[in-house]
């Protein structure tokens, strides 16, 4: 008998076999495509397991096909330590495109190169890392103008090749931070750098991807950045298409396996509408499948052996980077009505004198100094003036869990 495949892919960034409910974010990036000076550049948002990578990684090929060059990477904490970091980061991302270009002898003339590098050395040169970097380190000013200098003696060369722009492409840029302790501003000076050069009409656009604590950040470092971006929040998958990310990619496989309809709504409310959630779900219930012998009743989805085992894979490390009085205002927070959606502090400030959860209740100080430090644990993030939400999807559910007993455990609520 030959071994039947199980079609879902649950993982940090990987692509599913079939994408869901995404059709209007990707036809609105394609408008952005079309721009003639970049008025637009845009930040792709949401909760953990919503599929912002998955969503970037269908971008690319987009852009790609619209004639635009593509250059990113993930952005790590290195990245953001000085602003000498971050344009390393650039440069090599940038090489990647450049290294088989020669600098042409009458190219460059216009950038303002003064000191030691002419522009006449630099013909002939191929475009790679090294002499990128060379341009960055002898270009005169701040290190936003050398990291300008570079990308606008690049543009050139890249467009007589035909291409109508480059999108710079970063995920997980929540990592992004200026260190005004040490003088560092790397993210104030990306967003300085590339609104510059826009402003100049060279067609660099900025794609940033990361947890809903990003554009805060980015308003944070620079005010006009509210009007440089679009922000698309990414949210969970309505009823319609959870189905469809369940049933797609089984019809698609064409094998013996089908999913009755019970155990298809079932997936789709207890995943909550998550792409990630769907995926692990699936993942699990389909081996199970595979495994009944043919005189087997239909099985059933496995929901309390499938969320403890998403518990340990999933939540479990979370979990573990709050102290233990954290986990207690974490279950405060879960026991709330409006846990799975958002919340106030006076609302915990409220749940925590009732004392069903704990003996000691948070006062209102106590209780910002600890959202403050779930926010930075990447536990909890602020959505608007005085309000806050999980920042890892049915996260109150996993609390919930934890003083639950193991047999019988209500399933998520969503």
């Amino acid at each position: 008998m030959a071994e039947i495949a199980n079609p879902f892919r649950p993982g940090a960034g990987h692509y599913p076999p079939y994408l869901a409910g995404r059709d209007p974010e990707i036809e609105y990036f394609g408008k952005l495509l079309e721009q003639g000076p970049i008025l637009e550049n845009l930040v792709l948002t949401g909760l953990r397991g919503v599929g912002k990578t998955v969503l970037l990684d269908t971008f690319k090929p987009r852009a790609v096909g619209s004639g635009w060059l593509w250059a990113g990477a993930d952005l790590s904490e290195s990245s953001s330590v000085s602003e000498s970091s971050l344009a390393t980061r650039v440069l090599a991302d940038l090489a990647v495109l450049t290294s088989g270009i020669s600098v042409a002898p009458d190219r460059g003339a216009s950038f303002g190169f003064a000191g030691e590098l002419r522009p006449s050395d630099l013909a002939g040169s191929r475009l790679g890392y090294q002499t990128l970097v060379r341009i960055h380190n002898q270009t005169p000013g701040l290190a936003s103008d050398r990291l300008k200098g570079v990308l606008e003696l690049a543009w050139p060369h890249l467009a007589r090749r035909g291409r109508r722009g480059v999108v710079f492409a970063y995920d997980e840029a929540q990592n992004l931070s200026d260190h005004a302790g040490k003088d560092e501003y790397p993210l104030a000076m990306l967003l300085d750098v590339f609104q510059s050069l826009q402003r100049k009409g060279l067609p660099l656009m900025l794609v940033l991807t990361g947890l809903p604590t990003l554009f805060p950040k980015l308003v944070e470092a620079r005010t006009f950045s509210e009007r440089m971006f679009h922000v698309m929040f990414l949210s969970r998958l309505n009823p319609a298409h959870s189905r469809k990310a369940v049933v797609k990619p089984i019809e698609d496989a064409a094998g013996p396996v089908r999913f009755d309809d019970a155990s298809v709504d079932t997936i789709c409310r207890v995943s909550g509408g998550y792409p990630y959630f769907i995926q692990f779900i699936c993942r699990e219930a389909f081996d199970v499948w595979i495994q009944r012998r043919p005189d087997d009743d239909m099985p059933s989805v496995p929901v309390d052996a499938i969320f403890r085992k998403l518990d340990s894979d999933f939540f479990s490390g979370r979990w573990a980077q709050a102290t233990d009085r954290q986990r207690t205002l974490l279950r405060v927070i879960a026991s709330l009505p409006g846990a799975d959606d958002e919340f106030t502090v006076r609302q915990i400030v409220e749940a925590s004198k009732r004392g069903d959860v704990t003996a000691k209740p948070f006062s209102g100080s106590h209780v910002h100094q600890m959202l403050a430090s779930l926010i930075a644990a990447g536990l909890v993030y602020r959505n608007r003036h005085g309000r806050y939400s999980f920042a890892v999807p049915l996260l109150a559910d996993y609390i919930r869990r934890q003083d639950a007993p193991l047999d019988g455990v209500e399933p998520p609520r969503a």
